[in-house]
């Protein structure tokens, strides 16, 4: 039995090797056209791979039910978006901490916590491109020279940790990284607003 957002399908799981097949064929299907799958039920249990095509090694022996939730793209963008402002606070905490570390000569802590900073920005910046590009196009034109700025303090960082200069990093982070993240919240605020307009509930 083959499930999509509720309904059963006339797929037979039968007619199928492994469950990457039976993924990969329900997201051909017309039906899931600009929709994002949020939960994969096998079995009645959820599903998330651990390793990367994991879904190929289960065969479709072991399994009875298939069931597939998914959610209209652009609803997820709204979401998403509604997000992205608490991101940049996580942020700009984060930035805090790591400058309040190392003046404290908790290089160590310092570096840790800056490592996760590092790779939330980068995620971050990757998700606003996404959504501005497919969603939010002419929505503020502050995004490209706020994405310069991030990028150059970004290079500008790299190189105080590669000198281990932790006063200047400490100085970056607190007086232009974390001002840079409130702008950036601001923008994400705003993006919300004008997604929730346009896309229908």
């Amino acid at each position: 039995m083959i499930i999509i957002d509720g309904r059963r399908t006339e797929k037979e799981i039968s007619n199928f090797g492994n469950l990457e097949e039976i993924l990969t064929h329900v997201l051909e299907d017309k039906c899931m056209e600009s929709r994002i799958v949020t939960d994969v039920l096998v079995n009645n249990e959820a599903f998330s791979e651990i390793y990367p095509h994991q879904a190929e090694d289960i065969s479709c022996d072991s399994i009875s039910s298939v069931e597939i939730v998914s959610t209209p793209a652009d609803k997820m963008a709204v979401d998403m978006s509604g997000e992205m402002e608490k991101v940049t606070r996580l942020m700009g905490s984060g930035a805090k901490n790591v400058a309040r570390l190392f003046r404290d000569a908790a290089d160590a802590d310092a570096l840790e916590l800056l490592q996760d900073t590092l790779d939330v920005t980068r995620d971050f910046m990757g998700m606003t491109g996404v959504l501005r590009e497919a969603y939010g196009k002419g929505i503020d034109k502050s995004f490209n020279e706020n994405t310069d700025r991030m990028s150059a303090l970004l290079s500008e960082m790299s190189e105080s940790l590669e000198h281990e200069d932790w006063i200047l990093l400490a100085d970056l982070l607190e007086y232009e990284f974390l001002p840079l993240c409130e702008e950036w919240g601001v923008f994400c605020s705003h993006m919300h607003k004008e997604l929730a307009s346009v896309v229908p509930n």
